[in-house]
């Protein structure tokens, strides 16, 4: 470890102890540590999703599911219901599956290996959780630690190959004591300070160790690969409506939008197009189409609305009531598409 490296924890923790963002699961610097449901579920909820928008969810579901126990017990689509909007439902249903072997277990493990083992937890987050809410020194990285690192040490390989030595480095200055601190104070330093575009360099307590800001563009770091562009596909969905209520589905457990209620669709998935064919005859009404972007692909979704409705000949489903339909947990590709639906039917 060089001087300045020698020097980072000291500096960022005294950072930190002054400008520590208040987060509901989150303890004070200084404070005792967490509870380990709350550090888990936010680190899984907050991937891939930012802040804000975890915020409400994260209070919705300690209000209904305020220990793991409870959330343990949960049926697993009233889980994938509260979680409609957040996107990546594979998270949801991995929570599910991880409080029950927590519960099973009787407590959450405190070894960042044995947090390895439950379902759902990545290395960022099995590393997260060991060191913020039980104090072991833990090697947290994630894509606000990457940019801080990747600048402070000026790696010039492009991610994702980046990963290991930025890793590396962490592994270098990051501290025995206060590793849950340390880390924290890395998210809020990338997140406040050491920002993708235009990072307020003047403020940063590391700056004078920042080789990227030392060599004068910052910015370039971390390098990224050359961005390729996204897929188009193309899909229908099909708006079924008896009266005040409309069919939904229940989708496969696995792949997009696994487990999720929805309205029919025509079978498309982020590698091919849909059929086209809606699931019964009769006249179909053009509604409008919803833009949605996924992981791995772009959608054009047409909605199509049946004008005349034989219950008899419909697809398996539930009818879920239209005054009821906000509450039906649909993602939110599928909470567009009812939108659109009941704005032109």
């Amino acid at each position: 470890m060089t001087a300045s490296a020698a020097d980072i924890p000291a500096k960022l923790l005294d950072w930190y102890d002054r400008h520590a963002r208040d987060l509901p699961w989150r303890a004070r610097p200084g404070k005792p540590a967490p509870d380990p449901y709350h550090v888990w579920l936010s680190e899984v909820m907050l991937q891939q999703t930012t802040v804000a928008a975890v915020k409400p969810y994260f209070a919705k579901f300690l209000a209904i599911w305020p220990t793991v126990e409870s959330l343990a017990a949960a049926p697993e689509e009233e889980v994938m219901a509260a979680w409609a909007g957040l996107g990546y439902y594979s998270r949801a249903r991995n929570l599910v599956k991880a409080a029950r072997a927590v519960a099973a277990l009787g407590a959450f493990p405190a070894a960042e290996d044995e947090l390895r083992k439950l379902p759902g937890l990545g290395a960022y987050t099995a590393a997260a959780v060991a060191a913020i809410a039980f104090g072991q020194r833990a090697v947290v990285v994630d894509a606000n630690v990457e940019r801080v690192v990747a600048r402070l040490f000026t790696i010039d390989e492009p991610l994702p190959g980046a990963r290991k030595a930025i890793r590396h480095h962490v592994e270098t200055i990051t501290p025995e004591d206060r590793a849950g601190d340390f880390a924290q104070a890395m998210m809020d330093l990338g997140s406040a300070i050491c920002t993708t575009r235009a990072p307020k360099c003047l403020l940063c307590p590391l700056a004078a160790d920042c080789g990227a800001r030392l060599a004068g563009y910052p910015e370039r770091y971390p390098v990224k690969p050359p961005k390729q562009a996204k897929p188009e596909r193309v899909g229908h969905a099909w708006w079924i409506a008896d009266g005040d209520r409309v069919l939904l589905v229940r989708r496969a457990g696995t792949g997009m939008l696994g487990g999720m209620r929805a309205l029919p669709d025509d079978g498309w998935t982020a590698r091919a197009n849909g059929s086209g064919q809606p699931p019964v005859g009769g006249e179909w009404r053009e509604c409008g189409t919803v833009r949605h972007g996924f992981t791995h692909a772009n959608l054009t979704l047409h909605v199509r609305a049946l004008e005349h409705v034989r219950v008899s000949a419909v697809p398996d489903g539930e009818w879920w009531p239209l005054a009821d339909l906000d509450n039906a947990g649909l993602p939110t590709l599928f909470a567009k598409a009812a939108r659109l639906a009941l704005a032109e039917v």
